[in-house]
């Protein structure tokens, strides 16, 4: 929102500093952004005084000038500007001079064999207004020499705040002098706006309302007026806060709508066919819009149409074939109260970004109808003339009349602050709020410009921020007597162990929408008709994601298009499913892609770049589980890959059939397909609300793990056993032969062919026996590697290999 300090004085009788003002709106909740000066960006412009103009010698529309600055000498120029003649006073830009106009700065020149130090400069150069025709004409009697800003008084600043989506009553310059007021930088002048008679009698165009989008029209027919260029002060105004001036008529609107935060519209009453109508769109049904696109609408956008086509989108933009121009003589003007959600979605389903958007879908005070159009009427008859027939009206909208309940004790409760019961009437009826009592507890009636304030901590809010939130006593935090008690929830210390496991392993974190497409939605166990939103912010957001994979698939398929094919991403966040507790679970998933494995990425002379596997992701999902205090040993490893997986290159981990942790694989070819991706992808899937709580109470148990003096012995074992048999049966089998002496079995080497016979493979195993007593003796050591033999043909019907 931006305004110029001189229009803000329009409303606030100040006579504090521009600092002050500034630092005040700060303060007061009202950001300021940016703060700029007109008169130092044209400060190296200076009056100047044309002693000749000859004529070019080799172009006929050209001239030579000798200018005199102010420099004590004159300067050539060269200007092509048909106004350019002996002794004319105009505007100089030295060479150095950054002109806005053309977004350039001037420099010393070789004009056709003529040297030009300099420039004579027109208002549009300057972005002082459109005429270029010529260049600017100073009166006879202005001083030369002296900076431009300084003689023409183009000292204005301009502010730029940042509001708030509930300050929508900041969306004019009123509202933001009103806060001002509150915070004693001036007084709140009184502009009452007094209705306009009608002289035109009653309105022949008449107006009506369908649909809850639009809940209140009102608009007056102004006959014979005069259109034409605004008045100088109400170009310079929108000039300044970055409107172009068009028309009078078109003007007003502007102004009332950046003065008042009340969007207006007015038509070219002649270019009208019946009547006004606000009511949903029709499919089909289209437009061309003063921006000159043409847009198409439906059943859930407002339009205001005439008895023939659709005019413009309500409360977002109007029409290119009913605006108003410089020939117009009878206007219809517009004013009309949306309701800002469905004006939100209009613009966002439209792309259409505007000045009237911006403000309904901030909520427009609904008491300002008809002051509005009052104020709009007096404005043109004020610049334009006319006669004014009577207001037509349809529909209405109230404010809410909210009465709240303020006990005075919550200010200090909620802030810290001690502030008066004078001070704080003081500043809420300067806000325009109502009170009532002067008891412990008050009465506070909410004005109809405020509908964010609903509840007392609002009240208290409002309050705050008038006093000043530096005003805020500062107190340290109580000394504990004690060890703090947990801070994290369960679930956000997993989220927290699960991101530095991950991170440990060289994974990069991504951060994705919680929305996809519905196709990817359905792919990936989702597309529920629960889950998918009623309101999309875009076509390929349409429903709440069931798993992160899409969001990091398509991340690596946008860095696959950039030439980066290897990486491994991660994100921990929620997911979600309609039958799930609060309809949302945390999963961790990652993914790895290309040559992307946990030894690094890349082709490197020490080491071969391997495809990364399934084994890639067991490996990601088996660190995190570990970090998260899951015993690998005990959960169990099912070759049942999930839907998104390559069949047969995937698994679960569970703890039992009914408690699944999570999932590994290769991605399934048609998922590569459908990313665009080069070459297999390994993921994984942990869900985190599944692990098992961490017992409460303290177990008497001796620790598990002693460390022994004595040397471990490791015994090799060879073992063919039939190809279907898993590896992890083997491992289980050998570990529990001897637990006492067993420590570790690892599997080294996987071999099948001719000389285990068709059908089988042979696994060979290490075995690490850890004595602790005493140094095993040989006969110990067989007896345990009969153990081993005996339990793992057992279990798995295979031979130890000769």
């Amino acid at each position: 929102m931006k305004f110029t300090l001189s229009w803000l004085k329009d409303h606030l009788e100040t006579t504090a500093p521009n600092s002050e003002i500034i630092d005040t709106l700060t303060m007061v909740g009202l950001e300021v952004e940016e703060v700029s000066d007109t008169g130092a960006a044209l400060a190296g412009f200076v009056t100047a005084h044309v002693v000749s103009a000859e004529q070019h010698p080799n172009a006929d529309k050209l001239r030579v000038c000798k200018v005199d600055a102010g420099t004590g000498e004159l300067i050539d120029v060269v200007c092509g500007a048909p106004n350019a003649r002996t002794g004319l006073k105009s505007v100089f830009a030295a060479p150095g001079t950054y002109i806005p106009g053309k977004d350039m700065t001037i420099g010393k020149g070789n004009i056709r064999g003529q040297v030009s130090n300099g420039m004579l400069c027109s208002n549009a150069e300057l972005e002082l207004s459109d005429d270029h025709d010529g260049i600017i004409e100073l009166p006879e009697d202005a001083p030369i020499g002296v900076p431009y800003p300084d003689y023409a008084g183009i000292d204005e600043v301009v502010v730029d705040i940042g509001l708030t989506p509930n300050r929508g009553d900041c969306a004019g310059v009123r509202g933001i002098a009103r806060d001002l007021a509150a915070a004693g930088v001036g007084d709140f002048k009184d502009h009452t706006i007094k209705p306009v008679p009608a002289t035109a009698g009653p309105s022949p165009i008449s107006v009506s309302v369908d649909g809850e989008v639009c809940r209140m029209f009102a608009g007056r027919l102004v006959k014979n007026v005069k259109n034409g260029p605004s008045p100088q002060w109400l170009q310079d105004r929108l000039r300044a806060v970055g409107l172009r001036p068009i028309n009078a008529l078109v003007d007003i609107t502007n102004y009332v709508s950046l003065d008042r935060a009340r969007p207006l519209h007015v038509y070219d009453a002649d270019k009208l066919k019946g009547n006004i109508a606000a009511r949903m769109g029709r499919t089909g049904e289209s437009f061309e819009a003063l921006d000159g696109k043409t847009y198409g609408v439906d059943e859930t956008m407002c339009v205001i149409a005439d008895d023939e086509k659709v005019l413009g989108l309500g409360g977002i933009i109007g029409g290119e074939d009913t605006g108003s121009s410089e020939e117009t003589t009878n206007v219809f003007i517009e004013c009309a109260w949306f309701e800002p959600t469905a004006i939100a979605a209009a613009g966002r389903k439209t792309g259409i970004n505007s000045d009237a958007r911006y403000r309904f879908e901030r909520v427009v005070d609904p008491e300002s109808v008809k002051p509005g159009i009052e104020l709009a009427t007096q404005m043109v008859m004020e610049l334009c003339g006319g006669e004014p027939a009577e207001i037509v009206i349809d529909g209405a909208v109230a404010s809410p009349e909210t009465v709240i309940d303020l006990p005075l004790s919550e200010i200090e409760r909620l802030t810290g602050l001690k502030v008066p019961f004078a001070e704080v009437k003081a500043i809420l009826t300067r806000l325009g709020f109502w009170m009532s009592g002067s008891g412990d507890i008050v009465k506070v009636a909410v004005p109809s410009w405020r509908p964010d304030v609903t509840i007392k901590a609002d009240l208290v809010e409002e309050v705050m921020r008038i006093v000043g939130v530096d005003r805020i006593p500062v107190e340290p935090l109580a000394r504990l007597s004690g060890v703090a008690p947990k801070m994290l929830t369960p679930i956000q210390n997993r989220r927290r162990i699960v991101r530095r496991a991950l991170a440990a392993r060289g994974m990069d974190e991504a951060m994705t929408w919680s929305f996809i497409s519905g196709e990817l939605a359905e792919a990936f166990g989702g597309g529920k008709p629960e889950l998918r939103l009623a309101n999309a912010i875009a076509s390929d957001m349409t429903d709440m994601r069931p798993s992160l994979l899409p969001g990091l698939l398509s991340g690596a398929e946008r860095n696959g298009n950039r030439g980066y094919d290897d990486v491994a991403l991660y994100e921990v966040g929620q997911v979600f499913f309609s039958d799930a507790p609060d309809g949302q679970r945390t999963h961790a998933t990652g993914i790895r892609t290309g040559t992307a494995g946990f030894a690094g990425a890349g082709r490197h002379w020490q080491h071969k770049a391997d495809k990364v596997g399934v084994y890639d992701a067991k490996a990601d999902i088996g660190a995190a589980l570990d970090a998260l205090g899951v015993d690998i040993d005990k959960v169990q490893v099912v070759a049942d890959p999930a839907p998104w997986s390559h069949p047969g290159r995937g698994g679960r981990i569970q703890l039992g059939p009914k408690v699944i942790l999570g999932w590994f694989g290769e991605l399934h070819p048609a998922m590569v397909t459908r990313f665009d991706l080069d070459g297999p992808v390994a993921a994984f899937e942990i869900d985190l609300d599944a692990l098992p709580e961490p017992r409460r109470k303290a177990t008497r148990a001796k620790p598990s793990m002693t460390l022994s003096p004595l040397q471990p012995v490791q015994r090799d074992f060879a073992f063919v056993v039939g190809a279907d048999i898993e590896a992890a049966s083997l491992l289980r089998a050998a570990r529990g032969a001897d637990k006492s002496l067993v420590t570790d079995v690892t599997i080294f080497d996987v071999f099948a062919g001719a000389h285990v016979g068709e059908g089988n493979k042979s696994i060979a195993i290490e075995v690490t026996l850890q004595p602790k007593d005493k140094t095993l003796t040989d006969e110990e050591i067989e007896a345990v590697s009969s153990k081993v033999v005996a339990a793992v043909e057992k279990a798995t019907g295979g031979t130890l290999r000769g």
